[in-house]
């Protein structure tokens, strides 16, 4: 089979990985295309898949995500009309619901969240088959038209598939310039342009603030987009450590002293 998988975040990256190598050693092709956003891309590369890239977040107003929608909606129907796919499958992606459905090709779509009501009353009405954790009651999917015979749940989460075979590299912290010997914290803002979390987050910054100014800590923030790199880099805190590439996350989660992640 030809399969079309759609990643329009980082953490899809890692979801995905493990899936497009079985289904390579099974004989079927994958073709993957992506959003540039966060470090979705520069992890598609650290992981060597090869992808096709449309698109940009549509930022924090309505109208932004609406025309970004549009501008990469046109841009997924040609890949996906020229692709002649058997299958289409994403995790929480806004564009292949509808574009692989105007094409005929069946949609697998997954999530974990399920309250991203606008999302979910799109994409799971269009998709074949809804995949979720068994965690999630299948009763709050009815709303968005999922009954039993569309829904497929698992056991556990996504993170207990892709960490299966997971071991640390111990380099990372060498790499990123990490003293072992001050306390290593990882930092994740506040997803603060996705519509489902529209409260500014005002405890973020005095943590950037406590954690920045103490000398015995070294934080590294690892941030969704430019604006928060920009941001937390434009403190000037000496403690603070902000990448301009991907990173090795899980590495240095195991690694860590403390992880602090705003959703």
């Amino acid at each position: 089979m030809r399969i079309w998988i759609d990643m329009t975040a980082p953490a899809h990256v890692l979801v995905f990985r493990p899936i497009i190598r079985r289904l390579e050693e099974a004989g079927h092709e994958v073709a993957v295309t992506a959003r540039d956003y966060g470090e979705a891309l520069s992890l598609l590369t650290l992981h060597g898949i090869e992808h096709t890239a449309f698109g940009r977040h549509g930022g924090v107003t309505r109208r932004g995500k609406v025309r970004a929608l549009g501008s990469r909606l046109r841009s997924m129907r040609r890949f996906g009309r020229a692709g002649r796919f058997d299958l289409a499958a994403a995790h929480a992606s806004n564009e292949l619901p509808i574009a692989a459905r105007s094409l005929g090709v069946p949609v697998v779509d997954m999530f974990d969240y399920e309250w991203a009501l606008q999302q979910h009353n799109v994409g799971c009405r269009l998709a074949r088959r809804v995949m979720t954790p068994d965690a999630i009651p299948p009763e709050r999917l009815r709303r968005y038209g999922v009954g039993s015979a569309k829904l497929a749940q698992f056991p556990g989460l996504k993170e207990d598939y892709y960490l299966f075979d997971f071991e640390p590299d111990r380099s990372v912290l060498d790499r990123l310039g990490l003293d072992p010997d001050r306390v290593i914290v990882v930092v994740r803002p506040p997803a603060d342009v996705a519509l489902y979390h529209r409260l500014e987050n005002t405890l973020f910054p005095r943590l950037l603030e406590r954690l920045g100014r103490d000398e015995r800590v070294q934080a590294l923030v690892v941030p969704r987009n430019a604006g928060q790199r920009e941001y937390v880099r434009g403190l000037g805190l000496p403690s603070l450590v902000v990448p301009d590439h991907a990173v090795d996350a899980q590495s240095l989660i195991a690694l860590a002293d403390l992880v602090i992640s705003a959703g």
